[in-house]
């Protein structure tokens, strides 16, 4: 399996996460209904997915230029806090070092370093990345937020019909969620592709999602997101350190059984649903998958591990109304020292 990458950017608000696994989902859709598109129809390409899969896509996560280098702000390794603090006694110190610590969510590595250890790394926070990211883009981008992304409530209406108006119970005004992209930010997505798919037409997969809508409310326009670049391949490895013990890892994953001694993650319930057609259908939910979030690290207990690029495993069994429905279950990593 190779990896790429490729730089998107919101043009919309977004009603559901940019997710690996939710990604994946969306792609299986494009090649359901283009069999062109990756050469062989979806049935073939999940054929061997326990084994083999065809693609493992990463969550997305903010790109910019820093210091006049590519630089990717990943989410912080899910690492016991202890492991950010220095060796203040001092019990308010401690306090507010650990309050400072909980808020810096981004860790920024530049392309052409490695992420040699996990502690003692330089990890900001939304305003800090945000100042770097506008000025990098000044003359092209004002906005007075300095967060990343924002959550905000988007309220909607259903008429009545025979009055004309809104009312009560079905009727009643609600409101919905949606994220917000700061306007200067673009996102780098990754993916892992087996020798016999082209990573050119997962690019295209994503500029047909990008003009019609991710996730939630795609219908309204939400979701919507412009493809900059083409697919270029992409070394993890690189980033990583040259005797890893440990896996950090870049979409929401569940770990094969027996495989790790050490686990640190943020646990993450998916409620996944059935997407297009089958979202209509009597019964359009799957069944809730608790998921190791993106920002994990697993210590593996043999390095027969590192010898592929991506961690996991399938997700079948799923669904009610379609048997044959597969999650990813997989994650792309960085390898990291995590013990010394």
């Amino acid at each position: 399996m190779k990896v790429f990458t490729v730089i998107i950017k919101p043009t919309s608000g977004v009603g559901t996460p940019l997710k690996g696994d939710t990604l994946f989902g969306h792609i299986c859709w494009q090649a359901a209904y283009d069999e062109s598109l990756f050469g062989s129809g979806i049935s073939a390409l999940l054929a061997d997915y326990a084994d083999d899969p065809f693609l493992v896509m990463s969550s997305a996560f903010p790109v910019l230029r820093h210091d006049r280098r590519t630089a990717y702000a990943f989410k912080k390794p899910d690492l016991p806090l202890r492991q950010s603090l220095t060796a203040e006694t001092d019990e308010k110190k401690v306090i507010e070092e650990r309050k400072k610590a909980k808020k810096k969510r981004w860790l920024l590595l530049k392309s052409e370093e490695r992420l040699n250890t996990l502690t003692g790394r330089i990890y900001v926070d939304d305003e800090e990345l945000v100042d770097i990211v506008v000025k990098e883009t000044a003359q092209t981008c004002e906005y007075e937020s300095r967060r990343i992304s924002a959550d905000r409530l988007q309220p909607r209406n259903t008429i009545n019909r025979f009055t004309g108006t809104t009312g009560e119970g079905q009727f009643a005004p609600f409101s919905v969620g949606q994220t917000i992209y700061h306007p200067c930010v673009v996102l780098a997505l990754f993916f892992g592709v087996s020798d016999r798919i082209n990573a050119e037409s997962v690019v295209e997969a994503l500029r047909h999602i990008g003009q019609t809508g991710f996730g939630k409310d795609a219908s309204v326009g939400w979701g919507r997101f412009d493809v900059l670049t083409k697919a270029e391949e992409f070394s993890l490895a690189d980033l990583g350190h040259p005797s890893p013990d440990g896996c950090y890892t870049l979409a929401p994953c569940v770990p094969e059984k027996g495989f790790f001694r050490k686990t640190y993650y943020t646990p993450f319930v998916r409620y996944g649903r059935h997407g297009d057609i089958m979202a209509k259908s009597s019964n359009p939910f799957k069944d809730p998958v608790l998921m190791a979030d993106e920002g994990a690290v697993f210590v593996p207990d043999t390095r027969q591990v590192f010898d592929k690029p991506y961690i996991g495993r399938a997700l079948t069994g799923l669904s009610k109304v379609n048997p044959s429905a597969v999650a990813q279950g997989y994650a792309l990593y960085i390898p990291v020292r995590v013990e010394d």
